[in-house]
C-alpha cells in the first residue's frame, strides 16, 4: 500500500460520503476505485460495505447534532430494511456489471425526476403519518433494503422518493431517515459479507475515514442550506452519474 493511494482512498472516500449523505451514488465512485486498487467486484462489494456502514454513524450523528430526525418512524424502517439486505447480500454473488449499470442509470433518472419536479407538492404537503401510510413505508422499505443489501451504488436514489412521496417528508428529514434506515440494512449485509470472507479490511478502513468525514460535513451542510441547495445537488449528480454509467 502506497502513500499515494492511501490520499486517493481517503479523498474518494470523503466524496462518497458527503454524495451518499446528501444524495446518492457515492458508491459509485468508491466501488471503480476498489476494483482498480485491484480487488474482485465481489470483494470490492464488500469491503464497500465498511465504509457506508462507519459514514451513516458519522452521518446520523450530524443531522442529530442539528435536531433533524425521523425517531420512531425510522425505526420500524430500519427494522423492516434490515431484513431485506440479508436476502439481498446472499443474492450478492455475481453482478453483470455494463447491464447493471444501464439499468440502473435509467432508474435514477426517472425517480429523481419524481423527487425534483414534483417539488411544490413537497413544500405544500402536510407529513403523512398515520397508520396506512407507515405501512407503505414499512414494506417498501423491505424491497429496498434487498437492493441496498445486492449493491449499494444508487439505493439513495430509491429511498429519497419513497419518503417524500409515501410520508411527505422534506428532503432534509428524508435525508436524516435515509442514513439512519441505511445503518440496518447495511449492517445485515456486512455481516453476510463478513461470515462469507469477501471484506478486505484494509482498504475497508482507509476508505471509511474519509466516507465519515464526508458523511459529518455533508449532514450539518444540508440541514444549514435547506431543501432548494439539495434539489439543486440532486439534478446535477443524477445525471453526472447517469451519462457516466451509461457511456461509460
Amino acid at each position: 500500500m502506497q502513500l499515494c493511494e492511501i490520499l486517493l482512498v481517503l479523498v474518494v472516500g470523503f466524496a462518497s460520503g458527503f454524495l451518499n449523505t446528501i444524495a446518492g451514488g457515492g458508491s459509485l465512485l468508491s466501488l471503480p476505485l476498489l476494483i482498480f486498487l485491484g480487488l474482485p467486484p465481489t470483494v470490492a462489494n464488500a469491503t464497500n460495505r465498511v465504509a457506508v456502514f462507519i459514514q451513516n454513524i458519522f452521518s446520523v450523528a450530524g443531522f442529530q447534532s442539528k435536531g433533524v430526525s425521523a425517531y420512531p418512524y425510522s425505526i420500524w424502517l430500519g427494522i423492516s430494511s434490515f431484513f431485506g439486505g440479508l436476502i439481498g447480500a446472499f443474492f450478492a454473488v455475481n453482478i453483470e456489471g455494463e447491464v447493471f449499470n444501464r439499468i440502473l442509470a435509467v432508474i435514477m433518472v426517472a425517480v429523481i425526476l419524481l423527487t425534483v419536479f414534483g417539488g411544490k407538492s413537497i413544500k405544500t404537503q402536510v407529513e403523512k403519518m398515520d397508520f396506512k401510510h407507515q405501512t407503505y413505508g414499512i414494506i417498501v422499505f423491505f424491497f429496498i433494503g434487498i437492493y441496498g443489501g445486492f449493491i449499494q451504488a444508487g439505493v439513495g436514489f430509491l429511498m429519497i422518493p419513497a419518503l417524500t412521496m409515501i410520508n411527505g417528508f422534506s428532503l432534509v428529514k428524508t435525508n436524516s431517515a435515509k442514513v439512519f434506515v441505511a445503518l440496518f440494512f447495511t449492517f445485515s449485509s456486512l455481516a453476510v459479507f463478513i461470515y462469507e470472507d469477501q471484506v478486505n479490511w484494509i482498504w475497508g478502513l482507509n476508505l471509511a475515514v474519509g466516507s465519515a468525514g464526508g458523511g459529518w460535513v455533508a449532514s450539518r451542510w444540508s440541514v444549514n442550506k435547506g431543501d432548494i441547495w439539495i434539489k439543486r445537488f440532486l439534478i446535477v449528480t443524477v445525471f453526472a452519474l447517469a451519462i457516466k454509467l451509461w457511456f461509460f
